[in-house]
């Protein structure tokens, strides 16, 4: 066993920071460059693929939990097996800009295979679930998984957002996992994801010297939402903390979809749209928004989280409380517009 539960995350952090040094000095030279265009929110070339140091720092240490008899081997096997195949057609759409429709088939697959080895989400009733309620609770995991994996993807259009927002979720997940007496596995591997994401964080931060790239908001969208699915089915934490926890990117990207949708637009084209990309704009950079959204997530969604967690018959009125404001924030602040 090892000697100290904190070992495997100190090794992500430092093994995912090294590990972006070399992304981007390999990026560089193979010209792996996001170049700036109408549909982005950058002024100059900047290396991507960073992302890769993310699942290199995080499998490392699944690895390290699953050896040590601190993780299941099958559940560490399919969080693996799901989390490597969506890095991997993430890196090959970074390269080489695949179909929407290939990208999802391969969501669905590792979010099936996570669904058959974890379950599925069993809502709170009186009695046992019959058939009907857990195929339903299985096939919508499948699609919160799937959803989760192309939100973040959304969402990872400015330095440091979606990387400190790993950080926090995890961080989060991996805290309450533990006060409400969790698995120190589970605990620990959310402290792994914590700890890669802030690993490469230290070159995401506004002015970015590296993007994460598909190979690795993908990733982070499957391994959170594997994660989560683990504490729900174990009954240690109730399903509406996870979107109050991700409140900033859930909204925005859920009501920039919807209207976009609604107005005719392509939902899978790239664009500039979500209202984090307008306050960008407006607010005259990177750095004031991802402040801004850190500081919901700590101030806020937090609070909130907490409260859904330890009072599970209300959360889901909490998850109404902690959503719907900012909800307006974000429609006002044009989500879904041009």
């Amino acid at each position: 066993m090892m000697t100290h539960p904190l070992w495997p995350a100190a090794a992500a952090f430092v093994f995912a920071a090294a590990a972006t040094k070399t992304v981007r000095a390999l990026a560089l030279r193979s010209g792996l460059m996001d170049h700036p265009s109408e549909r982005s929110s950058h002024t100059r070339p900047t290396p991507r693929g960073g992302g890769a140091a993310i699942v290199a720092g995080f499998i490392a240490s699944l690895l390290w939990l699953s050896l040590a008899g601190g993780f299941a081997a099958r559940e560490a096997a399919a969080l693996a097996f799901g989390a490597l195949a969506v890095a991997g057609v993430g890196a090959l759409d970074d390269r080489f800009t695949l179909p929407a429709r290939a990208r999802l088939v391969v969501h669905f697959a590792a979010a099936g295979v996570a669904v058959a080895v974890i379950g599925g989400i069993t809502w709170r009733t009186s009695g046992s679930p019959g058939a009907a309620e857990i195929w339903a609770g299985r096939v919508f995991a499948v699609l919160a998984i799937v959803w989760a994996i192309n939100l973040f993807n959304f969402m990872d259009g400015i330095d440091g957002i979606a990387s400190s927002e790993a950080v926090f979720i995890a961080g989060a997940g991996a805290l309450l996992n533990w006060y409400l007496g969790g698995e120190g596995s589970l605990t620990v591997a959310f402290l792994c994801a914590a700890a890669a994401s802030a690993g490469f964080l230290v070159w995401n931060w506004p002015p970015a010297s590296i993007f994460m790239g598909d190979v690795g908001s993908g990733f982070l969208g499957f391994v959170l939402s594997a994660l989560g699915l683990i504490a729900v089915e174990r009954a240690v934490l109730p399903m509406e903390v996870w979107p109050i926890l991700g409140g900033v990117f859930f909204v925005d990207a859920t009501v920039t979809l919807v209207r976009r949708v609604a107005n005719g637009h392509r939902w899978h084209q790239a664009h500039r749209m979500h209202a984090y990309q307008h306050l960008a704009r407006r607010w005259g950079g990177h750095l004031p928004v991802t402040l801004a959204v850190n500081a919901v997530n700590v101030l806020w969604l937090l609070p909130c989280a907490v409260y859904a967690a330890l009072e599970p018959a209300r959360a889901p009125l909490m998850m109404a409380v902690a959503l719907l404001p900012l909800a307006v924030i974000i429609v006002a602040a044009g989500a879904g517009k041009p």
